[in-house]
């Protein structure tokens, strides 16, 4: 039976290709994606990290003219995820991101940044404490962008600040948190509160335990729960090393995905089909539920973006997942 494609809306690279490289070129782009078109992905927004503003439109502009010369790209990226340069420096928040490269929220830069590209942004994930978010929130949704917020240690005021100025996803609820946290009053409980937000989570069994997924779902509900991998080069890849937007990561033989001689998580190796898997396997969804959670759902998510830009993005079905 024929069912619908798979939607990833972060995804930093692929099968040994980063999507953060700014000699990223168009076939290198196909080989990652007819990878990922075998895990049952047919859409994704490429996702860009964090870099100083020179180096983030570089990399996005390459981006870009790979998706418009590549074969698949036109039929599988509609469009990009933005994660930064608006996020939250502080240690614990930032990930793997530089914090350096980390400024407040910019109106004027993010246009400059986005230029003229074929192919529009269509989620940028922001931290909504910093001063100046809320123009910027606006700015960016009357450019056509959906906004979510993440690396963030927006407390409940600020969430709830959030999400009324047209925030509407938590990027990968339950990491790029400081440990301890304060027991209620926390991110985390925050954005779980607020019923205005559906959630991506990477449901590898690293970012988080199933247990705690299993819980987060709940609070959430599935019906404004997504699943993403936050996939980089490591992704359908063998374990060793990788390059990941001017770093090198290493994919272990534990299936996580570091930054070398540390615990640090630097995006996953996880594919989206897998993650499907996983939350059916670990009984958190039936599968008509957990395809929703990669497909149907954040296909809705990002549907006011493409029609905003006159996009008619039909998802793609395939034979089996």
């Amino acid at each position: 039976m024929d069912i619908h494609g798979l939607t990833d809306l972060q995804v930093n690279g692929y099968a040994g290709i980063d999507f953060n490289d700014v000699a990223l070129t168009a076939g290198a782009l196909d080989h990652a994606l007819a990878t990922m078109r075998k895990a049952g992905v047919t859409t994704c927004l490429p996702t860009l990290i964090t870099a100083d503003e020179a180096t983030l439109t570089a990399r996005l502009q390459a981006l870009d003219r790979a998706v418009s010369a590549s074969r698949l790209g036109p039929t599988m990226v509609p469009g990009f995820h933005l994660e930064g340069p608006f996020l939250n420096p502080a240690q614990g928040y930032a990930g793997c991101h530089p914090p350096a490269a980390m400024v407040p929220p910019d109106p004027p830069m993010l246009d400059r940044i986005i230029g003229n590209l074929r192919r529009p942004v269509l989620l940028l994930t922001v931290a909504p404490e910093r001063e100046n978010a809320p123009a910027l929130i606006a700015h960016a949704r009357a450019r056509g962008m959906v906004v979510a917020m993440g690396h963030t240690a927006a407390d409940h005021a600020a969430t709830n600040a959030a999400v009324a100025a047209g925030v509407t996803l938590s990027t990968h609820l339950g990491n790029a948190l400081p440990q301890p946290q304060p027991k209620f009053l926390n991110p985390l409980m925050a954005q779980l509160a607020a019923d205005g937000l559906s959630a991506s989570f990477i449901a590898d069994g690293i970012h988080l335990p199933p247990e705690a997924l299993k819980v987060l779902i709940r609070a959430k509900t599935p019906a404004r729960s997504i699943l993403v991998t936050d996939a980089t080069a490591a992704a359908a890849a063998p374990p060793g090393l990788y390059p990941f937007a001017g770093m090198t990561i290493e994919h272990t033989a534990d299936g996580s995905v570091r930054v070398p001689h540390s615990t640090r998580l630097a995006g996953s190796a996880l594919t989206l089909d897998q993650a499907v898997r996983n939350v059916i396997a670990w009984g958190l969804a039936e599968p008509e539920t957990a395809m929703a959670m990669a497909s149907t759902q954040p296909n809705a998510l990002i549907a006011p973006a493409l029609a905003h830009h006159g996009i008619i993005w039909l998802p793609a079905k395939i034979s089996s997942v």
